[in-house]
């Protein structure tokens, strides 16, 4: 669901785990948490791109969310030119299946 003040929530079922998508756009980057359940605050990785490539830092640190933190953070950051602050919290590792298409979903939802 789009809302005209930048801010987008959508849940995605994916093999038989339900994840909370929620975006907030500005003009110079987004906000995005991706929350296994019910909404919550996690890990959370910071991109700025600036030129070429991205400059991330971990805010707070994941066990297991690291990598697709970092790729969807930098990701973002590169295509809207700005800053990302990605936060996830799942209650299980994600698999490298989920992960493309939770990424594919975020970016559907930044794009438009």
């Amino acid at each position: 669901m789009n809302s005209p003040n930048g801010f987008s929530a959508k849940t995605v079922d994916l093999e038989s785990r339900s994840f909370s998508l929620q975006i907030l756009k500005f003009e110079n980057g987004c906000f995005v948490s991706v929350a296994e359940g019910t909404p919550k605050l996690g890990s959370m990785v910071v991109s700025l791109t600036n030129g070429q490539n991205p400059i991330t830092t971990t805010v707070i640190p994941s066990k297991t969310e690291s990598l697709f933190l970092k790729l969807i953070s930098e990701k973002i950051s590169t295509r809207m030119r700005g800053i990302a602050i990605v936060s996830a919290f799942v209650q299980k590792e994600i698999d490298p299946h989920t992960a493309k298409l939770l990424m594919t979903e975020i970016m559907e939802i930044i794009q438009n």
